[in-house]
């Protein structure tokens, strides 16, 4: 006996949200797929565009704060530039640091600035 996408989406509807998510993430291991790509290459649901999850970014020191020196060395430690070239970056802020950054490495660099007292985005 098939079962019908009624008889699917019922069922789904049962589950906890935990539940769906073991799902999704079955289905993608099983048929070699991501649901966000799934998302966006099909059509959205009601007509809407699917909004792509950012995967690079880019890091901006705002602003060095009080603690230049201690921004600078970290703005070192970030990127293998030189003194002079760090110095030069903190002090043109606003100025992007790196580009191109997983979220991962991201969020760990602007976390070292702001311990350091620098004003950090991600873009």
């Amino acid at each position: 006996m098939a079962l019908t996408k009624e008889d699917i989406i019922n069922a789904v509807a049962d589950m906890s949200v935990m539940e769906v998510v073991e799902l999704i993430e079955a289905m993608e291991e099983k048929f070699g797929v991501s649901a966000a790509a799934a998302v966006v290459a099909g059509p959205a649901a009601g007509g809407e565009a699917a909004a792509e999850e950012q995967t690079e970014f880019d890091l901006v020191l705002t602003a060095a704060g009080e603690k230049k020196v201690n921004v600078i060395k970290v703005v070192r430690e970030i990127t293998g530039l030189g003194l002079k070239e760090a110095k030069g970056a903190v002090d043109g802020a606003p100025a992007t640091i790196k580009e191109a950054l997983s979220k991962d490495e991201a969020e760990a660099a602007k976390a070292k600035l702001e311990e350091a007292g620098a004003s950090v985005e991600l873009k």
